[in-house]
């Protein structure tokens, strides 16, 4: 047994606690586990389950609207995307847009807040209140100030109308563009929020090591800079490329029914036409979908130093 050294002066000694095995140790990270475990299968597994099984399901031979019986039919699944696939594109094409535009904005805001604001604390710490701050309103009410912003008579239409970048009869509201816009300034601090965890923990000696070696600014950053942000990019695009594309609040309040998205279809499935089967077969081709992608792309970007 370990015994501790008595001060001089003292003959008693007092023995060390006795630390945990290995094996205690693995059972308690288990235990730790459990609760995380059970919220999992509870409020993902559980609903997961259901909806697969909803998918399959068949309507009630003389019955009413909205009754359905257990079945296997995957006829669903391919009818289904046969009707619907001009949306999927739609909305994995709106989504890829409002991803590269916010990397095109808050990649520079980030590097702005995470290197050159380094020296001022305070002033930092106000920019990422700033960039936050969107998240004090509700997310519904930000998008339909877009729609204030965006209306006919608004500063932004009529300035674009005297500039000749817009024709005399020509909107934003009800378009794509309305969309994509919405969009980007919805997921904007997703993508910012990520890519400053990585330059913020940037080594400016490297940055500096290669402009004592003549290196100009772009290849400085292009080759020291960028890499060493990477796994903020990679973060920042799957959290901002994901719930892009399956969302339904912008295209529903800034768009018409020739720029819905998937979610809308989703949306009016559920709750309007009362098509539950068809509506959870576009779930789950939704769900799969994305994992592809997502698997596909952190394949090719490497997760290792992923934040």
């Amino acid at each position: 047994m370990a015994v501790a050294h008595a001060p001089a002066g003292h003959d008693r000694v007092s023995p060390t606690p006795t630390e945990p095995g290995p094996g205690r140790r693995r059972q308690l990270g288990w235990l730790l586990t459990l609760p995380g475990l059970g919220w999992l299968a509870l409020f993902f597994a559980l609903p997961i389950a259901l909806l697969f099984s909803t998918s399959l399901m068949v309507p009630v031979p003389g019955g009413d609207i909205g009754q359905f019986e257990p079945a296997f039919r995957v006829a669903n699944y391919t009818e289904a995307l046969a009707e619907y696939w001009p949306t999927f594109v739609r909305s994995f094409a709106y989504g890829l847009l409002a991803t590269v535009l916010a990397l095109l904005i808050g990649y520079p805001l980030a590097y702005v807040v995470a290197v050159k604001c380094r020296r001022f604390p305070t002033l930092q710490a106000l920019l990422l209140v700033l960039i936050i701050a969107p998240f004090f309103t509700s997310f519904i009410l930000r998008t339909i100030a877009w729609r204030q912003i965006l209306a006919d008579e608004g500063v932004v239409v009529q300035t674009m109308q005297a500039l000749a970048l817009l024709p005399g009869d020509g909107r934003l509201t009800a378009t794509s563009f309305a969309v994509v816009a919405g969009l980007t300034y919805n997921f904007v601090p997703f993508m910012t929020l990520p890519i400053y965890a990585s330059l913020e923990r940037l080594d400016l000696r490297y940055v500096e090591a290669g402009q004592d070696l003549y290196a100009g600014p772009w290849t400085t950053f292009r080759t020291v800079t960028w890499p060493l942000s990477l796994p903020g990019v990679v973060a920042g695009t799957l959290l901002t490329f994901i719930p892009a594309s399956g969302d339904y609040v912008n295209a529903a309040l800034l768009g018409t029914s020739r720029t819905q998205m998937i979610g809308n279809v989703i949306e009016s499935r559920f709750f309007r036409i009362v098509d539950y089967p068809t509506a959870a077969a576009l779930s789950f081709l939704l769900m799969a979908t994305i994992l592809v992608i997502v698997f596909l792309y952190i394949r090719r970007a490497g997760t290792e130093d992923l934040v």
